[in-house]
């Protein structure tokens, strides 16, 4: 029986590389009023509570990759539905995907919940660029003189 020895430098270049994801403090989510038909965005600090209609919705975690890789932004989150008496019932833990909204989105009989995205208000703008001047050098219009 032969033995393969494969060179640790090789197993390195044919494992796929792992993305780093990246920490967020704003869970943004969409949620939809059944009764009104009102779709509305809010976001949420992660690890504070902001109430949507009759429920309380916590993000513990939320996280994005690097805009070179592919999309994948999840979030843990906690929903508590407030009862008539004003206590509270958990209703929904556990990670949302917002690229798969419907595979863990809050359904409840009055509202729907789900991850639309997360953000950083101090992360610098994505890089945008530009499309090549076409026009050929020493074409400019001059203009005329204004009187």
């Amino acid at each position: 029986m032969r033995r393969i020895v494969v060179p640790l430098a090789l197993l390195a270049a044919i494992t796929p590389a792992r993305a780093e994801r990246i920490s967020n403090p704003i869970a943004v989510f969409a949620g939809l009023d059944k009764i009104t038909g009102l779709t509305t965005t809010f976001e949420a600090k992660i690890g504070e509570e902001k109430r949507f209609g009759g429920l309380y919705v916590k993000a513990d975690a939320c996280y994005t990759r690097d805009i070179t890789e592919e999309p994948k932004t999840t979030s843990f989150v906690e929903v508590e539905e407030i009862e008539p008496d004003e206590t509270r019932k958990k209703i929904f833990s556990g990670w949302m995907f917002a690229e798969s909204p419907g595979l863990s989105a809050v359904e409840h009989p009055i509202y729907d919940v789900w991850l639309t995205g997360c953000r950083d208000p101090n992360a610098p703008p994505p890089v945008v660029e530009q499309a090549p001047d076409t026009q050929p050098q020493g074409s400019e219009q001059e203009s005329e003189p204004e009187d």
